[in-house]
């Protein structure tokens, strides 16, 4: 399977879940693009590093691996987005130490993604995740909020743009949330994109 190498674009909150943010990844030398729903205690993790190039007062998780890898000459080569399971991204993160064998470890994406920025590794996923969660924003269809609008002004454009198990996910949550309405407009979008 081909791999695709990725770059973050961008970090924003959602604008269809609260207390959750979007990591926005790009093609590299590709018009496609990845969003990851992620936490905020990663989100703020990554955000430090997007937006400072100072380290925080104190380290955070992901700071303290950095420095166990480097006091510990491992080096971590790369991070692989490599399964999507109902809407769940999975990765690994794979090093080795002094020229030994490479080993995968196994990592939830935000904090794999969080790794890889402060390693300043490459980012890969394969090229079937891409097809299958991609997608190719325009000005028009963008999945974050703008920044002078307090509310998206049409979710079907919206959903346009999020992956079949995202979507299939927010329909969950509507339907536990009973926002019935919410549900239907995703059902719709998921059988349109059936129908194709």
């Amino acid at each position: 399977m081909k791999l695709v190498q990725l770059d973050i674009e961008k970090l924003e909150p959602s604008s269809s879940r609260k207390s959750t943010y979007v990591l926005l990844l790009r093609e590299i030398g590709g018009d496609r693009k990845l969003p990851i729903v992620i936490g905020p205690c990663n989100a703020g993790s990554i955000a430090i590093y997007l937006q400072s190039d100072s380290n925080p007062e104190r380290p955070l998780t992901h700071d303290i691996i950095k420095s166990i890898t480097n006091n510990f000459n491992i080096t971590i080569s790369r991070v692989v987005i490599h399964t999507l399971i109902e809407g769940v991204f999975h990765a690994s993160f794979f090093c080795f130490m002094d020229g030994d064998e490479e080993i995968e470890i196994d990592a939830r994406t935000s904090d794999a993604i969080a790794i890889a920025i402060r390693m300043g590794c490459p980012i890969f996923t394969y090229n079937d995740i891409l097809q299958e969660a991609g997608v190719i924003l325009t000005d028009q269809h963008s999945a974050f909020k703008d920044e002078n609008s307090e509310e998206l002004e049409d979710t079907t454009d919206v959903l346009e743009t999020l992956s079949l198990g995202e979507l299939k996910k927010q329909m969950k949550e509507a339907i536990e949330d009973e926002d019935y309405e919410r549900a239907s407009k995703i059902r719709d979008e998921i059988n349109k994109r059936k129908d194709k």
